[in-house]
């Protein structure tokens, strides 16, 4: 299996399939515009591929703040259905804390839904604790005039 950076527009495309298995609801186009937004904030997405085919993929950046000090945060981490079980989310989680270890990072932080208790189990056999909650408030952005 190879890890290889989605940079272009046909790197992203390989791997829509498998993200959209994650983000369901979203389109293939908001998702282009997303990446091109979070890309100057460091976001950085990467595909696990089996003989050329994406069959996993992870998305993470760098951030510093007082909480944690330097750390890597999963933004995304997706296998594809018919792949799981086969040490593909395993091979991509420690792709990240590589990543974060070289960069100097303190921890890996990542929020996953509360209805996701399978995607929790991995996370805590992988040493993961659950420090906490998330809390999210929907916004309505203002009217461009």
């Amino acid at each position: 299996m190879e890890i290889a950076e989605c940079i272009t527009s046909e790197q992203v495309e390989a791997a829509w399939p498998v993200i959209a298995q994650l983000r369901q609801g979203i389109a293939q186009s908001t998702l282009e515009q997303r990446l091109a937004s979070a890309r100057p904030e460091g976001y950085r997405l990467f595909a696990a591929l089996q003989d050329g085919r994406v069959v996993g993929a992870i998305g993470f950046r760098l951030l510093h703040d007082l909480a944690s000090g330097r750390s890597l945060y999963i933004d995304d981490l997706v296998v594809d259905e018919g792949e799981r079980g086969r040490d593909i989310g395993r091979a991509l989680m420690t792709f990240a804390e590589e990543a974060a270890t070289g960069a100097g990072c303190e921890a890996i932080r990542l929020t996953s839904a509360m209805f996701r208790e399978g995607a929790h189990a991995f996370y805590e056999r992988l040493g993961f604790a659950r420090p906490g909650y998330v809390f999210k408030k929907e916004l309505v952005p203002p009217s461009s005039a």
